[in-house]
């Protein structure tokens, strides 16, 4: 059930911080998704290429879908037509497999590189030598010209230790920054820093943050 008072809150809270705000819709019926879609949502989030696909050939054309799952390279092929932005970009590879998949749709995909910020081990992204490795190597992304690097994007632990939490969007921040610095300091396309979701967008933002997910928020539990 679409919680649409909740939604009318927060969109309208973060519009006028000018934060955008991406609908994570993973598992969520086209339905739900079609309900904030004609309350003015236009971006959303899913997890699965499957059910990302499945979902994009049934709901309107104008929807602008962020594919911010772990995405495997053998996948991206279904979809490069159309993703708006891919938020997982945790290799020098997949960012390779994008660029190729792109190309063969004429298109230039907009990514986010994945940054590991948090104490578990599970969650995926890079390092800052790592990062920094793979945009000196690709001379900030210029190498690869189907993509277009437009920011960062990390998950801060999972913990109810807030401090520790909002230490690591700092740290992203200021990682961020660094970059846009060394790398980037001539492309402004270069803007985007996505940390936070339903649990810690708030905070998420105090530390810098202009891109957030939420789901169980819009569209309850799972």
């Amino acid at each position: 059930m679409v919680d649409t008072g909740a939604y009318e809150r927060i969109s309208a809270r973060l519009g006028s911080q000018h934060v955008t705000l991406v609908a994570v819709s993973k598992t969520k019926p086209s339905a739900d998704i079609q309900t904030l879609y004609d309350l003015g949502q236009r971006e959303f989030g899913e997890n699965y290429v499957q059910e990302l696909v499945g979902k994009q050939a049934e709901l309107p054309a104008d929807i602008r879908w962020h594919f911010i799952g772990h995405l495997q390279r053998n996948k991206v092929r279904f979809i490069a037509p159309f993703v708006h932005m891919i938020h997982g970009i945790d290799s020098h590879r997949l960012l390779e497999a994008v660029d190729r998949e792109a190309g063969k749709t004429g298109r230039r995909i907009d990514c986010l590189l994945q940054i590991h910020i948090a104490s578990e081990e599970t969650k995926f992204g890079m390092d800052a030598q790592e990062v920094n490795d793979l945009l000196r190597t690709t001379d900030g992304g210029q190498a690869l010209p189907n993509v277009r690097i437009r920011g960062l994007m990390g998950m801060a632990s999972f913990s109810d230790d807030t401090e520790r939490v909002r230490l690591e969007f700092r740290g992203l921040k200021n990682l961020f920054d660094g970059l846009k610095t060394q790398y980037f300091s001539q492309e402004p396309d270069f803007s985007v820093l996505s940390m936070g979701m339903s649990g810690d967008y708030a905070m998420a933002i105090e530390e810098g943050s202009n891109l957030v997910r939420i789901g169980s928020l819009l569209f309850g539990a799972r």
